[in-house]
């Protein structure tokens, strides 16, 4: 059985300097979600946003899970493969430069998982409330990739210890981190606008 092609959104940049945002929501969300998030962050950027193709009580996500916090590794590989594919296509059909992956709790576990897996797809990443999503990554190079990694000091989900060691995995792995532990939870706050935009902003004049 052939499944269906990503569900997504896409929305032209209209201004230049921009990077392209890939935007990757959380459990429950879909391809509308992070639409308004992206526009605040990164204003004129081009969006483009896909909703996850797993379904958790009707709820979509990215991959499966077999309890809060345990992954369904397997499915993890899979569905980052799929996804870095959909990129891929959906690049030369909006005719956009790699992205800059945006993801929100599921949507960071799966753009943390496609810069290990297939490091030349994503520009770099803004990960807010992610987790490790591997225990056991390919040994990516990401030679000096910009990631933005933003963690609830109180988040209920994602014990603070784990954070640390994404951050670390990445690092290792050759890209360039900045890890802020905020006074927040699971949910985004207006800090984490403010850091993800300030931080765009100054990618852009990097490549400018």
């Amino acid at each position: 059985m052939t499944e269906t092609p990503f569900i997504h959104r896409f929305e032209p940049a209209t201004g230049a300097g921009s990077p392209p945002l890939l935007l990757l929501h959380g459990t429950g969300g879909d391809e509308n979600d992070l639409l308004g998030l992206g526009k605040m962050i990164s204003p004129g950027s081009a969006l483009l946003s896909p909703r996850g193709r797993v379904l958790e009580h009707g709820m979509p996500r990215f991959f499966r899970r077999l309890a809060e916090g345990v992954f369904d590794e397997e499915d993890v590989r899979r569905r980052a493969l799929e996804l870095g594919d959909f990129v891929s296509e959906a690049r030369k059909q909006y005719g956009i430069a790699a992205p800059l992956a945006v993801g929100f709790s599921n949507g960071a576990n799966i753009a943390a998982a496609l810069l290990l897996l297939k490091p030349d797809v994503l520009a770099g990443a803004i990960l807010l409330r992610a987790m490790v999503p591997l225990s056991d990554p390919p040994e990516a190079q990401l030679g000096g990739t910009p990631v933005l990694l933003l963690s609830g000091q109180g988040d209920p989900i994602v014990p603070a210890s784990n954070s640390a060691r994404l951050a670390a995995l990445l690092t290792k792995a050759g890209a360039s981190v900045t890890h802020k532990v905020l006074p927040a939870g699971h949910q985004l706050s207006q800090a984490d606008v403010t850091l993800a935009r300030d931080w765009i902003g100054n990618i852009a004049a990097a490549a400018a």
